[in-house]
């Protein structure tokens, strides 16, 4: 199939997107931050069903670490042909009481961090600079259109920053042999929920607010993505979807 970068792909949707992967025939750069143990897992689960995979360390808000990771990939896997740039990062508060800090770290990561990931695929996949084509998934959110949850509301920018940044992107280099799409998810089963509205409470939320009457599962979000780096999704650019049950 070729060989995808999943950034954040430890755990929750990203580790689900890189198995699936795997599972598909792709060679998997398995993105991590902190939580070593977690991405080795994805990489080891994807090698014992005979599939590639590597574990490369890089926080996205770090444009050194972003050059470096896909430069590593470079070496050990070959040029990316496909990106799907997963990695995000919450921080809820009220409006009338954020800080800069809390808003640059999300831009940081869930915006600039996605562009430079963006900047290094399209400088190896674009046909226009000597590379062979190549897919661009960005993983946003429902919150885009929704207004998000209770004290979301940066992080509810920064969605709405890539859906908008993604259809730019398409409209750049969609004839450079690069498509670019976006998946938004909605309520989602994944440890974020955890640390913060607490998932039972959110599974309720799930029940009474989305019409298929339930949260999803990061399969589900895995799914659509991997089937969006496919050929058979050869017609499908500048195009967000929404994974949310319907809400």
């Amino acid at each position: 199939m070729g060989v995808m970068i999943v950034t954040g792909a430890g755990r929750g949707i990203g580790a689900a997107i890189a198995r699936k992967a795997g599972e598909a025939g792709w060679s998997v750069a398995v993105n991590y931050s902190r939580a070593k143990d977690k991405a080795e897992a994805v990489a080891d689960a994807i090698r014992a069903k005979g599939g590639k995979a590597i574990t490369v360390k890089a926080d996205v808000a770090s444009e050194a670490d972003i050059v470096a990771m896909f430069r590593r990939v470079d070496s050990e896997l070959g040029p990316a042909t496909a990106l799907v740039n997963n990695a995000g990062v919450d921080y809820e508060c009220l409006i009338g009481d954020v800080e800069v800090a809390g808003i640059n770290r999300v831009l940081g990561v869930n915006v600039v961090g996605l562009i430079l990931c963006c900047r290094e695929a399209v400088r190896r996949m674009s046909t226009a600079r000597g590379g062979k084509g190549g897919v661009i998934v960005n993983i946003g959110s429902v919150s885009a259109r929704t207004g998000g949850l209770p004290k979301d509301g940066v992080y509810t920018a920064s969605k709405g920053a890539v859906d908008a940044f993604t259809h730019a992107l398409s409209n750049e280099v969609a004839r450079e042999g690069v498509r670019a799409a976006c998946v938004r998810p909605g309520l989602i089963q994944t440890e974020i929920f955890d640390t913060n509205l607490g998932l039972e409470q959110v599974k309720e939320l799930a029940k009474r607010n989305v019409p298929l009457g339930r949260i999803g599962q990061p399969d589900e979000i895995a799914a659509m993505t991997v089937w969006l780096c496919s050929a058979e999704a050869s017609y499908v650019s500048g195009f967000t979807i929404d994974v949310s049950g319907g809400r």
